[in-house]
């Protein structure tokens, strides 16, 4: 953390240096409790002199905001190359790295925090989601998607942020478990989107072609497999091994 700072600076170089101070106090705890003189006294500034950058906390809480939704939004980015199973473990990876080091901040930007039902939160909540499905899409190669396809995306999206909130609380569930569960999560809603719709079903059989064996997607079917038993024979007991 910044402190004692006594050298003049810009405008422009003292408020980006404000808002990260905020962000990070606000990774370790709820920005409800941080206050501005512990923001000015950690950036080494009087808290007169906050105000002259910012007219209030609110302002600095949503400039915070929004540096932390950009950072969030381009865990999503990936390179186009590989399996997309693979590729999608690689993003929950960022994604988790992000949560776990903003803890508090990711459950604000997400629930709201002080700043709940204000229009310009929820429109940077928005531009974060929008920002991963539209990531998705583009690892799909698809432009225009089926109203099928927009509601497997969006779920899933929805089920990650639903997951790191609810991991916050108490992280009961090993992490790279939690990972490699929301990538099986995935090809688990495209496979029931897929028994419905053709358009679903060939996208499917297109991702499931370029999976190895030893990839994410694989392994979710080498798992799945023990539960269906060969004609005639008793159900294999489930394999129990932890995931790697």
């Amino acid at each position: 953390m910044t402190t004692g700072v006594r050298r003049r600076m810009g405008v422009e170089e003292r408020k980006q240096q404000l808002i990260g101070v905020a962000l990070e106090l606000f990774g370790h705890r709820s920005p409800d409790e941080v206050s501005i003189d512990e923001i000015a006294a950690a950036a080494g500034i009087s808290r007169p002199l906050v105000y002259h950058y910012f007219p209030g906390k609110q302002s600095l809480y949503e400039a915070a905001l929004r540096r932390a939704a950009d950072e969030l939004a381009a865990r999503f980015a990936e390179p186009h190359r590989g399996p997309l199973g693979a590729r999608l473990l690689r993003v929950m990876g960022r994604f988790f790295d992000f949560v776990e080091g903003h803890g508090p901040g990711f459950a604000a930007l997400m629930r709201g925090g002080p700043a709940a039902g204000s229009s310009t939160t929820n429109a940077m909540i928005d531009e974060v989601r929008q920002a991963a499905y539209e990531q998705i899409l583009a690892h799909l190669g698809v432009e225009e998607p089926s109203a099928r396809l927009e509601l497997v995306v969006r779920s899933w999206v929805s089920l990650a942020e639903t997951t790191a909130l609810l991991w916050l609380d108490g992280r009961r569930v090993p992490r790279a478990e939690l990972e490699l569960q929301l990538v099986h999560d995935f090809a688990a809603l495209a496979a029931v989107s897929a028994a419905y719709d053709p358009g679903m079903a060939e996208i499917l059989v297109g991702i499931l072609a370029d999976e190895p064996a030893d990839s994410p997607f694989g392994e979710l079917m080498a798992r799945l497999a023990a539960f269906v038993p060969a004609p005639g024979a008793p159900p294999a007991a489930p394999d129990r091994r932890e995931p790697r």
